[in-house]
């Protein structure tokens, strides 16, 4: 059992949940909590730490013992962890490599394009929305927040075990990418011409998502194929950049299965 907190491996789990940087180089990610570890891909999990509290869980235990584990005193367990009351259980997983195939290779794709999405919590309820609308994948700038960030993928509930995604150079390079397939790229934008339930989703469809504070690049406007909006009533003039995603991907959904 590891009872020090200067233990190598409790040092490595903390850089881990801290550095972009630590994740990189050692393509790996801490999940944390119960159902993180159930749901986990068998063949990502890299090591697992239980806290002494949790040794006693038998359907917990019965599923730990299958891969290399390690048990943890509860007051060093707390340490290891990025939330405030850890539920006793921190997965380590191999970061998993995804393609522009894996994304694209439905008939009809409908795929998420987040651009310099900044806030964890966002870009973790994009993807956990998009498993539950049916999207194929989810593509991100290189200026957008670490998806294998603990906040993110907390948020994302397990998703992001299921749901691709590719960190691509910027929004207008990708559109040249896809250009010959079909994909047509909309924008929610102040500028839309349309409300975003009058266009057509049916076929191949991006949907680009900007920054919380900017909104999309100059650049990335003038990529799509067509300006959408949101209808909005008071003076609100946005939505939050995962609900406004949100009600784009169900539209979509509710389309495509009419």
């Amino acid at each position: 059992m590891i009872t020090s907190a200067q233990n190598t491996q409790v040092k490595n789990i903390i850089k881990l949940n801290q550095k972009a940087k630590a994740r990189r180089e050692q393509k790996l990610f801490v999940a944390e909590g119960r159902k993180m570890f159930l749901e986990a891909p068998e063949n990502l999990i890299d090591r697992i730490y239980v806290a002494e509290s949790m040794l006693e869980d038998e359907e917990i235990m019965q599923k730990v013992h299958r891969f290399s584990w390690e048990a943890v005193e509860n007051s060093v367990f707390r340490q290891m962890c990025d939330t405030q009351t850890p539920q006793g259980i921190l997965t380590v997983l191999r970061q998993p490599s995804y393609q522009m195939e894996d994304l694209l290779k439905e008939k009809n794709p409908l795929i998420m394009v987040l651009e310099d999405l900044q806030d964890p919590g966002n870009a973790g309820t994009i993807i956990r929305t998009g498993e539950g609308a049916g999207v194929s994948g989810v593509f991100l700038t290189k200026t957008c927040v670490d998806i294998t960030n603990p906040k993110v993928i907390r948020a994302t509930m397990g998703s992001v075990y299921r749901i691709p995604f590719l960190y691509v150079e910027d929004v207008v390079s990708l559109k040249q990418q896809l250009q010959d397939r079909g994909i047509r790229f909309f924008a929610a934008h102040l500028q839309g011409k349309n409300s975003y339930d009058r266009e057509d989703y049916r076929g191949g469809t991006a949907f680009l998502i900007g920054n919380e504070g900017k909104g999309l690049t100059e650049q990335a406007a003038e990529a799509a194929d067509c300006l959408i909006r949101i209808p909005m009533c008071g003076q609100v003039e946005s939505l939050n950049a995962a609900m406004a995603a949100g009600i784009l991907m169900y539209e979509a959904s509710r389309q495509r299965r009419n």
